[in-house]
C-alpha cells in the first residue's frame, strides 16, 4: 500500500499556494491516485476521477445545481452576486433550467453556429490585420478575449459602441467564484452585476418595445418565451443574459489562449498542424482536455449518494475536478502528452447531461477559427515576453501572453 503524499492528506482548496496555480496537475494526479473522492477540512468532498464526475454530471436528480445554501454565506443572501449565482441556467435546476434551455431553443445548435462563421471569419481577418500593422501584440487583450466578446454581443445584438465594459462586468463576475475571496473583489463583482442589470434594463425594454416577428436572437428568445404559465421577466431573464455573455467569454478567451500557447511550447505539434489543417478540430478537443478553461465545478447531493465506496449524506457539496477527470489515466492513454490527433477523446470540459454546455458548438468554431487563421497568417509567430497566468483555480487561463509575428 502506498503512502499517501502530505500534499493530498493536507489539501484544502481554500488554501492553495503559488505552485498550484501555475500547474495543478501533480496535486490533481496525487489525490486521484490516493484520495479520489477527497474529504476537505469544510466536510466537503473533491472529486478527480473520470468515472466519479460523469456519472455525478449525469445524475441531476441526486445531484443538485442549486448554489443557494452554497453561496449564501459566501455572498451574503441578499447581495447581487448570490442573486445572479444562484438565478442563472448553469447553477439552477429544473424547473428554471429546463425552461431556459428551451427558451434559448436551436438558436445555439450546430447548423445555427455554421450561419455564424462568415461573420467570424471577417472578425479574426480584422483582428490580424490589426496585429499586423502593430507586429508585437499581446494574445489575450488583442486577440482571444476580443472575438467572444464581439460573437456574444451579436448574439445577444447589444449594440456595436456599448459593448466597452463587457469583458470588465464578465471578469469581476466570474472572478467571485474563485476561493479565497477578499473584500474587494466582492465589492467589485456585485457593483459589476448591479451595473450590468442597469445596461440590460435598458437594452431589454428597448427590445421589447420594438421586438419584431423576424427577430430571432437570444434576448427575442428570452423575451417571447412562455410554456406551461411559466414566463422569463424582470431580473430572472436579464441573469440569463449575463450568464450567456459570462459563459461565452471567458472560458473562450482562455480556450484560445491556452490553444496558442500549448502549440507554441510543442513545435512539432504546431507542425503537424500546419502540414494537416483538417486536424484543427481535434487540435482543440485536445487543448480543452489538457488546459480545459473551467477547471472546477459544483455540486450539492440532493439525497443520500455512494461515489467510489464513499458514503455522501443529503446536503454534502460536492467539487468537481474537471481538470483532474480530463488526465485520468483509465480513460486517457499517456495523459500529460499533448497529441493533437487523439481519438477517442471524452473529456469533460463542456460538462454532461442535462447541463452539457449550451455554448460548445460556439465555443468549438471561434477556437478553430481563431487558432488556424492565427499560425497561418503569421508562420514565424513567437514569444515576446514570458507568458502571464492567471491566477485562478476555477477557471485557467492567461492574463497575458507578449508575441510577435516576426
Amino acid at each position: 500500500m502506498s503512502t499517501v503524499p502530505e500534499s493530498v492528506r493536507q489539501f484544502d482548496p481554500r488554501r492553495l499556494d503559488e505552485s498550484f496555480y501555475a500547474d495543478p496537475f501533480p496535486l490533481y494526479a496525487a489525490l486521484r491516485k490516493h484520495s479520489p473522492v477527497h474529504q476537505c477540512p469544510d466536510g466537503s468532498f473533491f472529486l478527480t476521477r473520470h468515472e466519479d464526475l460523469n456519472a455525478v454530471y449525469r445524475n441531476a436528480r441526486s445531484f443538485s445545481s442549486d448554489k443557494r445554501r452554497q453561496f449564501a454565506p459566501v455572498f451574503g443572501a441578499d447581495s447581487p452576486l448570490f442573486e445572479h449565482h444562484t438565478t442563472s441556467l448553469v447553477f439552477s435546476d429544473p424547473p428554471l433550467h429546463t425552461q431556459v434551455r428551451k427558451a434559448i431553443g436551436n438558436a445555439l445548435s450546430a447548423r445555427a453556429i455554421t450561419a455564424m462563421e462568415p461573420g467570424l471569419r471577417d472578425l479574426v481577418e480584422q483582428l490580424l490585420g490589426r496585429i499586423e500593422a502593430s507586429a508585437n501584440f499581446d494574445l489575450v487583450e488583442d486577440y482571444a478575449a476580443a472575438i467572444p466578446i464581439e460573437i456574444i454581443g451579436n448574439l445577444l445584438r447589444v449594440p456595436q459602441g456599448e459593448r466597452g465594459p463587457l469583458r470588465r462586468w464578465s471578469l469581476a463576475i466570474l472572478g467571485a467564484l474563485e476561493f479565497g475571496l477578499d473584500a474587494s473583489a466582492l465589492a467589485t463583482g456585485n457593483q459589476a452585476v448591479t451595473e450590468m442589470l442597469g445596461f440590460l434594463d435598458d437594452l431589454v425594454q428597448s427590445r421589447r418595445g420594438a421586438l419584431g416577428d423576424a427577430d430571432d436572437d437570444l434576448v427575442a428568445r428570452l423575451l417571447r418565451w412562455e410554456s406551461d404559465g411559466f414566463r422569463l421577466s424582470g431580473h430572472t431573464l436579464y441573469h440569463q443574459c449575463i450568464f450567456l455573455l459570462n459563459a461565452g467569454h471567458e472560458t473562450t478567451s482562455n480556450l484560445i489562449g491556452n490553444a496558442v500557447q500549448l502549440l507554441l511550447e510543442h513545435p512539432w505539434q504546431l507542425e503537424r498542424l500546419r502540414a494537416e489543417p483538417a486536424l484543427i478540430a481535434s487540435t482543440v478537443e485536445e487543448v480543452l482536455r489538457m488546459e480545459s478553461p473551467n477547471q472546477l465545478g459544483n455540486r450539492t447531493v440532493a439525497e443520500d449518494s455512494d461515489i467510489g465506496g464513499v458514503a455522501l449524506p443529503a446536503g454534502t457539496i460536492l467539487t468537481l475536478c474537471i481538470g483532474a477527470a480530463n488526465r485520468d489515466p483509465e480513460v486517457f492513454p499517456e495523459p500529460d502528452r499533448f497529441d493533437i490527433a487523439r481519438h477517442p477523446n471524452p473529456h469533460l470540459a463542456f460538462g454532461a447531461g442535462i447541463h452539457t454546455c449550451a455554448g460548445l458548438n460556439v465555443a468549438r468554431l471561434e477556437a478553430q477559427v481563431a487558432v488556424l487563421a492565427l499560425f497561418q497568417r503569421f508562420p514565424g509567430l513567437r514569444h515576446a515576453g514570458e507568458p502571464k497566468r492567471a491566477r485562478r483555480a476555477r477557471f485557467r487561463g492567461y492574463e497575458s501572453v507578449p508575441l510577435a509575428v516576426r
